[in-house]
């Protein structure tokens, strides 16, 4: 039995398809017990617990050879740095009150910086906490997620442009699709190991702007031109996304991370996922963000 936290997100729903989808018994841990009929049906076990709640995470835990769990993003909290401490510590007493076996921790690029990385450093703190268990514990630091274009399909399909806050349109940095992230945590939870791993992940190859809207493009059947978005304009989108003014900072030093070099893998060599640029843009037409 295999414990999957956050199945109603993206990369969590994708590790669960990856387990069932190789017959692997799933316990989806779900907070909302309307979604306990979902997974169900899916043919998972599902668990309702309250991930703020030690002992309820630690009764969904036990009896499981492994258990898949991330950062939850709490942009709109006033210190959303110290909300990933708060909640790492939670889960750590919790996995140290089952008995889950071992564990892995969706991260992300540049999560091994302990600065000049923004928003990516609650995964860094993250990280940190996950480290000081005694169990088995691997990190899957994922590149760029395709799926953040899904934010810019409005004006593409609108306006035949692909807004882009990474402002070197022709560079290419690594991006992955969550089919893969899925794919790669279902597969390390069903691995052994000792001690703690990283798994840095990339897609099938480094990934442009301009790359990208070719890709979007052709799943739309029009030609896209990507256009890099001032950074003037930048807090008031994120502000209009409802992210709290620490945030806003957080994702605009990200961002300028991401133009300027900064966010990068730890290791040159990234473990490489399958699926290619034109299929991911083909999921993210016809199952938008």
């Amino acid at each position: 039995m295999y414990a999957v936290l956050g199945v109603s997100g993206k990369t969590g729903a994708a590790t669960a398809r990856a387990l069932l989808g190789q017959n692997v018994a799933l316990r989806a841990i779900v907070r909302d017990q309307t979604k306990e009929e979902i997974w169900a049906a899916k043919g998972a076990q599902v668990a309702v617990a309250d991930i703020d709640n030690t002992r309820q995470l630690a009764a969904a835990l036990n009896g499981t050879a492994a258990t898949y769990l991330l950062n939850p993003p709490t942009y709109g909290a006033e210190d959303p740095f110290a909300e990933a401490e708060r909640r790492a510590e939670i889960f750590v007493k919790a996995i140290e009150l089952s008995d889950t076996q071992r564990v892995v921790v969706l991260s992300s690029i540049s999560a091994h910086l302990p600065e000049d990385n923004g928003i990516i450093h609650t995964n860094y703190l993250f990280e940190q906490r996950l480290r000081t268990l005694a169990k088995p514990v691997a990190f899957l630091r994922a590149g760029y997620f395709f799926e953040n274009w899904g934010h810019s399909l409005g004006s593409a399909k609108s306006e035949g442009i692909l807004p882009s806050l990474l402002s070197r349109l022709s560079v290419a940095i690594p991006m992955v699709a969550t089919a893969d992230i899925g794919l790669v945590a279902a597969k390390l939870m069903q691995e052994f190991w000792t001690g703690q791993r990283v798994v840095e992940l990339a897609g099938p190859s480094n990934t442009s702007p301009e790359e990208v809207a070719v890709a979007i493009g052709g799943a739309l059947s029009r030609k896209l031109k990507a256009i890099a978005v001032p950074r003037e304009a930048w807090p008031d989108i994120f502000a209009g996304a409802g992210m709290s003014s620490r945030a806003v900072r957080a994702f605009i030093e990200m961002y300028d991370g991401f133009n300027n070099g900064t966010i990068r893998f730890e290791n040159e060599k990234p473990q490489r996922g399958s699926t290619t640029i034109v299929e991911a843009a083909a999921r993210l037409v016809s199952q938008p963000c």
